[in-house]
């Protein structure tokens, strides 16, 4: 396998295996979660950082108050605030003390993970969990890959979040034109 159709046919249907094995009643309760909340904070390490500041951009798209974790414009979050971690072990320690110190001030937590038995999803409220091979997590995925690394838990992740503001859409009646109204005009 070498040319880029085999190579992109073989990372979609990986892809595919991934999405399609979430469960769907966990993805309906992490929009509800999600959409009980005044603000929404995004946390994630690495490339799954990545993943959770676009999801945060279209939450703000939406007119929901997002924020990333660690940015200076970040503010404190309370009891009405909801905290989304993306974390392939569910173990990084940052985004286990954001977790528990979210947990400690009332708030709500979500995780999207490799592993539904780690420490933050102990945590969380509601758990999606994504069977993708990582050398971080501590559980075996039921499918393979030809990706390096935590590649395929991290693009299953970003499109498990595009999922969850369409369906976000649909509950409030939104379209994407209304979004780009939102959209950043200082480009």
């Amino acid at each position: 396998m070498s040319s880029y159709q085999e190579i992109s046919s073989a990372i979609i249907g990986e892809l595919s295996q991934t999405l399609g094995s979430v469960d769907s009643e966990s993805a309906r309760a992490f929009c509800d979660v999600l959409l009980s909340a005044d603000e929404v904070f995004c946390a994630g390490a690495g490339r799954s950082g990545f993943q959770v500041k676009g999801f945060a951009m279209r939450l703000m798209h939406m007119g929901i108050r997002s924020y990333v974790v660690g940015e200076t414009c970040t503010p404190n979050i309370g009891p009405d605030g909801v905290l989304v971690i993306i974390s392939g072990s569910g173990e990084t320690a940052s985004l286990v003390n954001h977790a528990r110190k979210a947990k400690e001030l009332g708030a709500k937590l979500l995780l999207v993970t490799i592993d539904p038995e780690s420490t933050i999803a102990q945590l969380a409220d509601a758990v999606v969990s994504i069977s993708a091979p990582s050398p971080k997590a501590s559980v075996e995925a039921s499918i393979t890959t030809i990706q390096p690394m935590g590649s395929l838990f991290e693009q299953s992740a970003g499109l498990f979040l595009d999922y969850i503001v369409v369906m976000a859409m649909k509950r409030q009646g939104m379209s994407s034109d209304e979004m780009f109204g939102r959209h950043a005009n200082l480009e």
